[in-house]
C-alpha cells in the first residue's frame, strides 16, 4: 500500500496560500515538519504568511508555465487558488482562475509527478433541496444548475467536474469542499468573517432567516491534510463544523464578545429585493460594486447546512465547536485592529 503519509522534509506546493484557508493549510503542513513552497498571487501581499519561513513563488494559476515550475520537484499538491466575489465586473475572470487555473496546476502536479493533488471546492456546488425541509445537505446531493446564482458558484462547479474528469483519467485527485470558514487570520474578510465583524462593529441592523455550517478554519487546514493521507481517488469530501441558524450564530456571538444582540429579523423577501435594486442601480446603471449583492441577498434567503460524515468516518476528520470557532475570529479581528474603539471598549472576551 502507498504510504500518503506527510514527512518531514516533504516538499509541499500550497496554491492561494497567501489565502484565509490556504494560510492555515501552510501553517498545519510546517507543524508536520514539511517544506512549503507557496504559490502566490503575482504582485499581492500575503500578510498571513509574514515569518512563516516559506518558499513564496509568484505565479499566477492562468500561466501553465509558471505553475509548471512552481510545482517541479514537490510530491505533495495543495490547490487552493481561486477567485471569490459576489459581483463580476468581469464573469470571464472567473472562468479563467477557477477553471482553467485548476485545470493547468492539476495537470501541471499530475505530470510533475505529485503523487496527491487535493483539490479545494466549496459547498456551494452542493444541491440544497433537502436543507429546505431542516435536513442536512452530503456530497450526494446534486446541485440543479438554475440555483448556482454567481459566477464564483458557476465556475468552482465546471471546475470540480473538470478535476473529476482528470481524476478519471489517472491524476491522482482528491476533493475537498469546506464549509463556512471562521477564525484567526481572514483579512479579507469572507462572507462568513464580514458577519462576525459587522455584528462586533454594530453594523447588522437585523438579519434574516438563514443558516450556516460554521467551521474553525484550523480544522478545515486538517481536513486537507487528512484528506491527502486517507482519501479516496476522486473522491469529495465535506469538511465542516456545526450547523446554525443566524439567531443562534449572532446570539453565540453576543456571548463570546460581551456585546449586546439585538433579535431584529427581517422577513428574507426584504433582503432579496435590497438585492435586486442595489444589482440594478449600482452593478449595471452605475458600474461600481453593489452594497448589497444580489448573489450575497440570495444566499443569505438559502438554508445550507451540511453533512460531513463521509469525512468523519473516512478520514477521522473532527472538529471543534462552533462557539470556539466565533470567539477566536472575535478575538483576532479585535487584536488587528479591525473593530472600532467604541465597540473595542465595550468588548469583553470570553471563550
Amino acid at each position: 500500500m502507498t504510504d500518503r503519509t506527510i514527512g518531514a522534509g516533504d516538499l509541499c506546493v500550497v496554491t492561494g496560500a497567501g489565502g484565509f484557508i490556504g494560510s492555515a493549510v501552510t501553517r498545519a503542513l510546517l507543524e508536520r515538519g514539511a517544506r512549503v513552497r507557496c504559490l502566490v498571487e503575482p504582485g499581492r501581499a500575503s500578510p498571513n504568511l509574514t515569518g512563516l519561513g516559506v518558499e513564496l513563488v509568484e505565479a499566477d494559476v492562468r500561466d501553465l508555465e509558471a505553475v509548471t515550475r512552481g510545482v517541479d520537484g514537490a510530491r505533495w499538491c495543495f490547490h487552493l487558488a481561486a477567485l471569490f466575489g459576489f459581483w463580476p465586473r468581469d464573469p470571464a475572470l472567473f472562468y479563467a482562475i477557477n477553471v482553467e487555473g485548476s485545470i493547468n496546476t492539476v495537470r501541471a502536479a499530475w505530470e510533475a509527478g505529485c503523487e496527491r493533488i487535493v483539490y479545494t471546492s466549496t459547498v456551494a456546488t452542493i444541491g440544497l433541496e433537502r436543507t429546505r425541509d431542516g435536513e442536512a445537505a452530503n456530497e450526494a446531493d446534486v446541485a440543479r444548475v438554475e440555483h448556482l446564482h454567481g459566477s464564483y458558484k458557476r465556475t468552482k462547479y465546471v471546475a470540480e467536474h473538470e478535476v473529476l474528469r482528470l481524476g478519471a483519467q489517472g491524476a491522482p485527485v482528491v476533493l475537498v469542499q469546506p464549509s463556512f470558514p471562521v477564525g484567526p487570520g481572514d483579512e479579507r474578510p469572507t462572507p462568513t468573517g464580514k458577519v462576525v465583524l459587522d455584528f462586533l462593529n454594530a453594523k447588522m441592523p437585523g438579519y434574516v432567516n438563514t443558516s450556516f455550517n460554521v467551521a474553525h478554519v484550523d480544522d478545515l487546514a486538517t481536513g486537507h491534510l487528512l484528506a491527502l493521507e486517507r482519501g479516496r481517488q476522486g473522491t469529495s469530501y465535506i469538511c465542516g463544523g456545526e450547523n446554525m441558524t443566524m439567531d443562534v450564530l449572532l446570539g453565540t456571538l453576543a456571548e463570546v464578545s460581551g456585546l449586546p444582540f439585538h433579535d431584529r429579523r427581517f422577513p428574507n423577501a426584504l433582503a432579496l429585493g435590497a438585492g435586486w435594486v442595489s444589482e440594478q442601480v449600482e452593478g449595471r446603471l452605475l458600474g461600481r460594486q453593489p452594497h448589497v449583492p444580489l448573489e450575497a441577498a440570495q444566499m443569505s434567503a438559502t438554508q445550507m447546512r451540511f453533512d460531513d460524515a463521509r469525512a468523519r468516518a473516512e478520514l477521522g476528520y473532527t472538529s471543534r465547536p462552533a462557539r470556539q470557532a466565533l470567539y477566536d475570529a472575535a478575538a483576532w479581528f479585535a487584536q488587528s485592529g479591525r473593530v472600532s474603539a467604541k465597540r473595542l471598549q465595550a468588548m469583553t472576551l470570553s471563550p
